[in-house]
């Protein structure tokens, strides 16, 4: 679990306030009295956000992107795990915060009357404006300035009777509304129930002719549509906060206070530029290793899911395995003399039929036969999903050392056969005399922190990658 250490404090003494209120709640059973107790209790801070260039995507294996590095950012702050659910729906969001499935809607959202009252919103996490997208015409790159000009919508009363197609329940249609109260005329508004980045390409590539999003989205995209327009704004500026259950009040404080530090560092300077301002924008975007559009996590994904298959393990698994290993680097070489994609030790290697001059594929073969011959030791853990972290575990730091920390878990009365806060446990504690000297020890001293955030870490990897590639 990552822990935010330098907040301790902080947020003992915020417990300690907010524990002792309760507010009644006759229209729901949730208590969110105390629901920044119930995170760091659970452990874990549950959001939904989007999946889109800006907000989350992976690209070339790792996660990454605007939302997901501030929530990562935050859980850090709380000293929680970020769990991230991915759902573009606007209205399936507001949902799953209406039913306390989450914690939080992590998103770019406007504050408006009709949401206040069903959720409160945090202080801003960044401002923006609406601006209408538009698509150039056929040969702009070939006209004069004053021509392409006069060819592009720049007053908000030429949007009478044009067709605008926008995200069901976002601010961006009720802000045509507005706008169609305001100039006097009828504007055709179309909710649809697509993302604002779906609308945006839909534009660029001639399905619909007009939408509306905010500038520092709109901005992204044309890095990558050359052919949109985004100059004509449709909005004043506004905040964009993140949502949270109504009276979920220490929960708002804490991630209040945090967001006005954070917002004044270099760190929150470089993750905007990082996704708002980067003319590296477009390469990520039309890049293969794009997983959100091209469904691809590296260039062996054909291979690995060949293999995987006999096995019978999730191929988006054995990936983010292989990332942790190499980062997909079929070159790498480990100080202790591990080589290639899945870096086999020499012997190992040997072992399974491979050297240092075989192929990516084949050393990708060799770890997955290792894999199956782990398997077949660790056969009396009937849970399947357990066993694969325990295979993990021992592709990491070998079987040994695994089966000692079975051992030293069955002993203080922990589940041999469970990895979770049992035997993980012990595999941490395998660097600490008391235990390593433990009779039922065959194996001795072992570093195993490395091996916990291993097979962490690849969990974690994972649920990135069913989040967005699918299977």
């Amino acid at each position: 679990m990552i822990k935010g250490k330098k907040y301790i404090t902080v947020l003992v003494i915020v417990l300690l306030i907010f524990s002792c209120k309760r507010v009644s709640n006759s229209d729901s059973n949730i208590d969110y009295s105390s629901k920044l107790k119930q995170v760091v209790d659970r452990g874990v801070l549950r959001v939904v956000t989007d999946f889109n260039s800006t907000s989350y995507f992976i690209y070339r294996g790792q996660p990454m992107g605007y939302q997901f590095e501030m929530l990562r950012e935050l859980a850090d702050y709380l000293g929680v795990e970020l769990e991230v659910i991915v759902n573009n729906n606007l209205s399936e969001k507001f949902e799953l915060i209406k039913n306390g499935e989450v914690d939080m809607i992590a998103v770019n959202l406007t504050i408006t009357k009709e949401r206040r009252e069903i959720m409160d919103f945090t202080v801003a996490h960044t401002q923006t404006h609406q601006v209408l997208v538009q698509r150039k015409p056929d040969g702009w790159d070939k006209m004069s300035a004053g021509t392409l000009e006069d060819s592009l919508i720049r007053s908000q009363l030429d949007l009478a009777y044009k067709t605008i197609y926008v995200q069901s329940n976002s601010s961006y249609a009720k802000r045509l509304y507005n706008l169609s109260d305001e100039i006097g005329d009828s504007i055709d508004i179309r909710e649809v129930d697509e993302g604002v980045e779906q609308l945006i390409e839909k534009v660029a590539l001639g399905k619909i002719d007009y939408t509306v999003s905010d500038e520092n989205i709109a901005m992204v995209n044309e890095t990558y549509y050359n052919n949109i327009d985004i100059s004509t704004p449709i909005s004043f500026p506004q905040n964009l906060a993140w949502a949270l259950p109504k009276r979920a009040d220490d929960l708002r404080e804490s991630i209040n206070n945090w967001l006005v530090y954070f917002k004044n560092t270099s760190q929150y300077a470089v993750i905007y530029h990082k996704y708002f301002r980067n003319k590296r924008s477009a390469e990520i975007i039309e890049s293969d290793y794009f997983a959100n559009s091209s469904g691809i996590i590296s260039p062996y994904d054909k291979v690995i899911k060949q293999f995987s298959e006999e096995i019978g393990w999730d191929w988006r698994l054995v990936a983010s395995m292989i990332y942790q290993e190499s980062r997909f680097n079929p070159k790498a070489k480990s100080w202790a003399g591990a080589y290639g994609l899945m870096q086999l030790m020499p012997t190992t290697a040997k072992k399974f039929g491979i050297d240092q001059n075989s192929d990516p594929n084949q050393n990708i073969r060799a770890g997955i036969m290792f894999i199956k011959w782990l398997d077949e030791r660790l056969s009396e853990i009937v849970d399947i999903e357990e066993r694969r972290k325990f295979i993990l575990a021992s592709y990491n730091v070998g079987l040994g050392h695994v089966l000692d920390a079975r051992a030293l878990a069955a002993k203080n009365g922990f589940d041999e056969n469970v990895w979770d806060n049992n035997v993980d446990q012990f595999i941490i504690n395998k660097s600490n005399p008391k235990y390593y000297t433990d009779p039922v020890v065959k194996y001795g001293y072992c570093r195993g922190t490395e091996t916990y955030n291993y097979v962490a870490g690849i969990y974690k990897r994972y649920e990135h990658y069913r989040n967005l590639v699918i299977q």
